[in-house]
């Protein structure tokens, strides 16, 4: 039989002849040859939930796996409640339709109108006051917009930073002040520089929700007697669900109060994924 010599890499073998004058004669066979793609190592198995995935165009596709940090805080999360100034009380309605927490944003629509639905309010909601009785205004009973979010974190801080939005670091500080959980921050959040470290860990996020655009009719840029051109300051709880926010315009009553509560779904949501 032959024999492997690890040290010399070949193996020999030695076979006896009863042919001839009976002598041994020994034969050396040299190992056989291993072509290059037998010499490269074995490819690993690759997990295809982390692994990039190769699509057929020809090229290598990342697959995006969410990242969510509350079961409130999600694609198709709905809320409902109210919001609330001097002379009026208004039915609201926000349904998220991205949150990208690695990038500190969302967005979604959110539906206002000054008479509630027929429909009956979930469990725990806060009914509207008798106040509310009227539509949004006279030819509009309800709009509804399509806003953007930005998560206060490492990306944006407590201060606005868009001129447009007509909001300057003073009016950011009574705004924000207004909510009890932003005032356990101390002084700290008040500086410039000063960044809402680790924010998908604590019980508060903070946000600001600029309403962009009408929705269906994007091109409708005013509306007489409502006004979307302003924005929202928001604390959102992760343990209940529960939204508090203060809307901003320069030319709108100050202070007005959103008070949103989460529509129970059981935990249940819809997910696509394009492959």
């Amino acid at each position: 039989m032959p024999a492997w010599d690890d040290e010399e890499g070949y193996a020999s073998s030695s076979m006896e002849s009863g042919e001839g004058n009976g002598s041994a004669s020994s034969i050396t066979t040299a190992p056989p040859a291993r072509s290059e793609q037998s010499q490269s190592p074995m490819p690993m198995q690759q997990d295809l939930t982390r692994s990039p995935e190769s699509s057929d165009l020809g090229f290598r596709l990342p697959r995006m796996i969410p990242v969510l940090t509350s079961s409130f805080l999600r694609p198709f999360s709905k809320f409902i409640g109210q919001q609330r100034s001097d002379v009026q009380t208004y039915h609201v309605e926000v349904e998220l339709k991205y949150v990208d927490m690695a990038q500190s944003s969302l967005c979604g629509y959110l539906k206002i109108e000054g008479k509630p639905p027929s429909s009956p309010y979930p469990a725990g909601s806060t009914q509207l006051t008798s106040s509310s009785t009227t539509g949004l205004t006279e030819k509009h009973p309800s709009i509804s917009t399509y806003f953007d979010g930005e998560i206060i974190g490492p990306k944006y801080t407590f201060q606005t930073r868009h001129p447009t939005w007509g909001a300057t670091d003073k009016t950011d500080m009574q705004h924000w002040a207004r909510f009890a959980a932003w005032r356990q921050l101390g002084k700290q959040a008040r500086k410039p520089d000063f960044h809402y470290k680790n924010f998908t860990q604590r019980e508060n996020i903070f946000m600001r929700w600029k309403e962009s655009f009408l929705v269906p009719d994007h091109r409708v840029r005013e509306i007489q007697g409502a006004s979307f051109e302003g924005f929202y300051y928001i604390c959102f709880n992760q343990i209940s669900g529960d939204i508090s926010g203060i809307y901003f315009h320069a030319k709108s009553e100050k202070f007005q109060q959103l008070e949103l509560k989460h529509v129970d779904d059981r935990g249940c949501f819809p997910a696509i994924e394009f492959r």
